[in-house]
């Protein structure tokens, strides 16, 4: 491969030439404390960092920013660390997801504004992976991504506990009046033992090994737990990768073709992973210019096995899976279904860097012959309900509501949801279909993980612990249950979902991938002549532009005039 020469290196432009800027520049970086010779001629890498002391998944990334710069440093490159929003999905609301465009945007164009040749791109925190990414495809500049690795395993009494799906767990106890606040005062305290992104197959987990199964880090990189001193290795090597990186040019572009998203949806469905990633591809697909749809992720359903025995939809844990061999592992056993050839910011085939890879446990990643399920974990429901798709996560369910007719409780948000869930007096069996509407992209807003609606208290101390729940929201990838989540087009914009009431039948079937409301159409006319539009959340600032442009679930919930590839031209520099 071809490197570049110094005066090839986009920062030459802010630092090399004989003009004002230049000097102005040089002068200013001096100010800094560095000397022409710690960065006159090297890649000026920009380490985008989204550590925040509110995001305990990225709570370690400061350390782990000087273990890059020590990488960046070794191989010979001038390290920037340029620190962007965190999205702490914990802390932050109404929800991370009304946020995700927003880092997007703050990636691209911090990397345009600044003199960088490459980058390192710090997140693992569910919507952190997905943004840093969308920016750094559009800008295409050289990037390596560093997840943040998934945190130790939880404990309480000898029990493995996995963040998200037993606290979902625990709490549906509490509230069926079978454990007490002592247990689950225990409970809160042993969940969450370390630094790190939850160490299920939730959100997180999926989302960073999407990034490796693309080829946007180390091979390896998504599986490391975030305290172990792999992981501190890995950032070095990875700010090390980065300097060769800039000097090779090896952009995004090169890199995520329509065979490199292919692959991760083959991923997503192997791993048993997050239903949001259906969302988060699409946008990353269509900022690469690759068309990717719900239909490519339920063909891939049909013939892709779960071989990842990770709760929610199995047993394990992340530092079971990381010691069973993690991801490269699992692609390995998966081989045929990838694109073996196509490149990697290693450096190598994706092929190439699967040479090595050994399943330790067959417990924990199953052999192809014994799967956790004969197909993937996610489904594709359409029907009159649901026109332009929604989603469930059918391996994560019980098996009983994958073929189910009932009738409709309806809630309009999520705050009718909380105050009337427990009503005792609602008439509410475990054969109703629980509706939630206005909770998508505009009407949550921002499509809040609501989608794992509550069990009524009453039903839950009768020993009910899964009911057939639909939304146009989402849910944690660490939840569980027949959710069917995303229904597009959404209520608030007047998806059929606006039109449901109380009592009507409705018929979730997903072998047969349908989703219908049994409603004559005459009827569904009739409410659909008498609906109002509700009005608009957001009257200024970020909110209203969100409002403004945000596309549907189906579309992957971009901003309309980010996607597609190709961005801005470079900043003048004179």
């Amino acid at each position: 491969m071809q490197r570049l020469t110094p005066e090839q290196l986009r920062s030459h432009r802010w630092y090399g030439t004989e003009t004002l800027r230049s000097f102005s520049h040089r002068a200013r970086t001096r100010q800094l404390g560095l000397s022409a010779e710690e960065h006159m001629g090297k890649p000026v890498i920009g380490i985008v960092n989204t550590w925040s002391e509110l995001n305990p998944c990225h709570i370690h990334l400061r350390e782990r920013a000087q273990e890059v710069k020590r990488g960046v440093w070794q191989a010979g490159g001038y390290p920037v660390e340029l620190p962007v929003m965190s999205l702490s999905e914990t802390f932050q609301k109404p929800t991370t997801m009304l946020y995700r465009n927003l880092l997007a945007m703050e990636t691209e164009e911090m990397l345009r504004s600044h003199p960088v040749d490459a980058a390192v791109l710090m997140g693992g925190c569910d919507k952190t992976t997905p943004a840093l990414l969308m920016g750094a495809i559009s800008m295409d500049l050289p990037v390596v991504f560093v997840p943040s690795g998934p945190m130790i395993p939880g404990a309480y009494r000898g029990e493995a506990l996995g963040s998200g799906s037993d606290m979902w767990r625990y709490w549906a106890d509490k509230q069926a009046g079978l454990v007490g606040e002592n247990v689950m005062s225990g409970v809160e305290e042993g969940i969450a033992r370390s630094p790190g992104h939850c160490m299920t197959m939730g959100t997180a987990s999926t989302m960073t090994s999407v990034a490796e199964v693309l080829g946007m880090t180390l091979p390896g990189a998504a599986s490391i737990p975030a305290v172990a001193s792999a992981h501190s290795r890995m950032a070095a090597a990875s700010g090390r990768r980065a300097v060769g990186l800039a000097w090779e040019d090896l952009r995004p572009s090169a890199i995520l073709g329509a065979e490199a998203y292919a692959d991760a949806v083959t991923a997503v469905l192997a791993l048993g992973g997050s239903t949001n990633a259906v969302i988060h591809l699409i946008a990353m697909a269509r900022r690469s210019g690759v068309e990717l749809t719900l239909d490519h992720f339920d063909e891939a359903s049909r013939r892709v096995p779960v071989l990842a025995d990770l709760r929610p939809s199995g047993g394990y844990l992340m530092e079971d899976f990381y010691l069973a061999g993690g991801l490269p592992a699992l692609l390995g056993r998966i081989r045929d279904l990838l694109h073996l050839d196509r490149p990697t910011v290693s450096g190598r085939t994706l092929g190439e860097t699967l040479q090595d890879a050994e399943v330790h446990d067959d417990k924990v990643i199953r052999r192809r012959d014994a799967p956790l399920s004969a197909e993937g974990g996610l489904a594709v429901l359409r029907g009159n309900l649901a026109p332009a798709g929604a989603v469930i996560k059918h391996v994560a369910a019980e098996p009983r509501l994958l073929r189910h007719t009932g009738p409709a409780v309806v809630f309009d948000g999520h705050r009718d949801l909380m105050r009337r869930i427990d009503d005792e007096s609602l008439p509410i069996t475990a054969d109703s279909v629980l509706v939630l509407r206005g909770a998508g992209p505009r009407g949550g807003p921002g499509m809040p993980e609501h989608g794992m609606l509550p069990i009524p208290g009453r039903l839950l101390r009768m020993g009910v612990r899964d009911m057939l729940r639909i939304s146009d929201a989402r849910m944690s990838g660490t939840s569980y249950g027949a959710c069917v989540l995303h229904v597009a087009p959404e209520s608030h914009v007047g998806g059929p979902l606006a039109l449901v009431r109380d009592g009507d039948l409705i018929t979730v079937d997903v072998e047969a991938r349908r989703l219908s409301l049994e409603v004559p159409e005459e009827e569904l006319a009739r409410r659909r002549s008498r609906w109002q539009a509700p009005g608009t959340v957001y009257r200024r600032g970020y909110g209203s532009l969100y409002d403004a442009h945000i596309m549907q679930a189906d579309e992957g919930c971009d901003f309309d005039f980010l996607t597609g590839a190709g961005g801005a031209p470079e900043p003048d520099t004179e």
